[in-house]
């Protein structure tokens, strides 16, 4: 699982990286990109909390959403150094850490308890959830979506080993 997971960490980088690029293209006076930031700013602050949780270490986010919403700039930035640090701690871990149950609470004070490999696995999928919403957005608003799926991931970041010769 841990290279599955090393896998799909990559791939939640690679998609995020495009998905920044095409609404950095957008500019900051876009709809879409106002849109997308607080989608984008809540998938952050997900992601570090439940990169606390599976330390177990405290987070300082009294909610899952920002107050006060960031510039796509400052949100790339973030955004793709946390994305690094996942996939990094990802390679570290094995299979006795993975299946570890961790408690935990979450923002609204409910109590919360889930192995290491299923909060990492929450992360994949949550992110997922909102990239999808702001493709939505994009091409409600006619303007092409980023390129996010699994599959043309694999063929551009293992394409050698996928009969490809590397764009």
């Amino acid at each position: 699982m841990d290279n599955t997971l090393h896998r799909l960490f990559r791939y939640k980088a690679w998609a995020n990286d495009h998905l920044l690029t095409a609404l950095a293209r957008l500019g900051d006076n876009s709809p879409i990109t106002a849109l997308a930031i607080k989608a984008l700013s809540h998938t952050y602050v997900v992601d570090r909390i439940f990169a606390a949780h599976v330390k177990r270490e405290a987070h300082a986010y009294p909610s899952a959403n920002l107050g006060e919403m960031p510039t796509l700039e400052y949100l790339s930035i973030d955004l793709r150094r946390s994305d690094q640090e996942y996939i990094d701690y990802v390679s570290t871990l094995d299979l006795g850490q993975l299946t570890e149950r961790i408690d935990f609470a979450f923002t609204d004070g409910a109590p919360g308890r889930m192995s290491r490999e299923e909060m990492l696995m929450h992360v994949v999928t949550h992110g997922a959830g909102h990239r999808g919403q702001i493709s939505a957005v994009m091409l409600l608003n006619s303007a092409p979506p980023a390129k996010d799926g699994f599959t043309t991931y694999l063929h551009e970041a293992e394409a050698s080993a996928r009969g490809r010769v590397p764009a």
